[in-house]
């Protein structure tokens, strides 16, 4: 997929929204400024991804500070006031002295929130993170766009699986054949998270009972891995003919991304493994008829588990033991791992534009994995869904 890089560049017209809606909302909360550090972050309301700081006044312009490279920043941000920096002490000046000053808490490093202490001993630093992610998890027409093109990628994708899995293969092998052709067709390479000590590359590409064993990842599905320092995904176990078969890939493009899961088998699949399957369709189903603007996203988990409970699969949604996570889906954009989550106690509400991951999936210990994953937008009539290839088991 030959794309000129220019091609991919934020509109000006997308980043200067952005920014209004942030200045409303740090007038709204009293903040004299936001200093945005974090990539993701930094990425939305700029359009670059260089090493930078962005000052956001609530009555001034955005002034883009870059350490490295300024000069790509400049080419690919549509910020008009940007300054390369030879020293994060000179942006002191451009800050100036504002009483309060927002910054992504979340994930900012201690000593640099000490740093920043040091500089500005009057300003108070107060978190804006929560803002800032509600902010980006209702996404604009120009960000659909291009997470359904994204999704049409995991589409080609999945359709690409059964050409290759075969028999005896090791996981490790299906994976990289797998993620080749992810970058062939466009696939950025990297899948950012925001959730402290969280990694992930490109998926989980698992068969049988490897892909039910659990991880540290805040997810269903976890994998014994190559090695403890990346306890999980592919392993070097080989597939075997009638065990189900999980590719659960995120595809990255242009910045954003689409969650998309698939189950393939060899041969056959036990019956009562179909039948969960289905079981999670039904799932899938039910989170996309009845989520609405205005319902939390906690109330639509539970109208979620209490319905795998009436089917009897309560011990092993969404994991198995211990292992189990309490939500049946996340929001998804420039992070895997963005608002809203469809989880227990989650109180914020669902906004038309909102994009989710609605991921239902049973676990089997020995076993392995069924189940179903889609990225779908959040409308008026309810979730859209954007995956399209087919959702039943893949019989290879």
């Amino acid at each position: 997929m030959a794309t000129d890089i220019q091609e991919t560049y934020t509109p000006r017209s997308e980043i200067d929204a952005r920014l209004k809606r942030l200045r409303n909302r740090l007038e709204k909360e009293k903040i004299d400024a936001a200093l945005i550090m974090e990539t993701a972050d930094l990425f939305y309301f700029s359009g670059t991804a260089q090493q930078a700081f962005l000052h956001v006044p609530t009555d001034g312009p955005a002034i883009l500070m870059v350490k490295k490279d300024a000069q790509r920043a400049f080419e690919e941000s549509s910020i008009e006031q940007i300054r390369a920096l030879r020293s994060q002490k000179e942006m002191a000046p451009v800050i100036g002295s504002p009483k309060t000053l927002g910054m992504e808490l979340d994930v900012l490093p201690v000593n640099m929130y000490r740093y920043f202490q040091e500089q500005f001993p009057d300003t108070e630093i107060v978190d804006i993170s929560h803002a800032v992610r509600s902010l980006r998890a209702v996404k604009s027409a120009y960000e659909i766009d291009i997470i359904r093109q994204a999704s049409r990628l995991s589409d080609q994708l999945a359709a690409f699986v059964p050409r290759v899995l075969e028999p005896g293969m090791p996981e490790i092998e299906l994976a990289g054949l797998i993620e080749a052709e992810a970058r062939r067709l466009g696939h950025q390479g990297m899948i950012r998270m925001r959730g402290w000590n969280s990694s992930l590359f490109y998926g989980h590409i698992m068969g049988g009972a490897s892909a039910a064993v659990s991880s540290s990842l805040a997810s269903p599905t976890g994998g014994v891995g190559t090695t403890p320092v990346f306890p999980q995904g592919s392993s070097f176990a080989p597939i075997r003919s009638g065990e189900p078969v999980l590719m659960d890939m995120a595809f990255g493009f242009r910045g954003y991304l689409s969650d998309h899961t698939r189950i393939y088998a060899i041969g056959s699949l036990a019956d009562d493994l179909l039948a969960a399957h289905d079981a999670m369709l039904e799932i899938q189903e039910l989170v996309k008829n009845t989520a609405r603007p205005g319902m939390t996203a906690g109330s639509v988990y539970e109208l979620a588990a209490e319905r795998v409970a009436e089917l009897g699969y309560a011990d092993n949604f969404m994991g198995a033991g211990d292992g189990r996570v309490p939500f049946v889906g996340h929001g998804v954009g420039i992070e895997l791992d963005e608002y809203p989550v469809l989880a227990r106690g989650q109180k914020m509400v669902l906004e038309e534009g909102m994009v989710v991951a609605v991921e239902p999936k049973a676990i089997f210990p020995g076993r392995g994995v069924v189940g179903i994953e889609n990225t779908h937008i959040v409308t008026k009539n309810g979730l859209e869904q954007l995956g399209r290839y087919p959702e039943a088991v893949v019989i290879v």
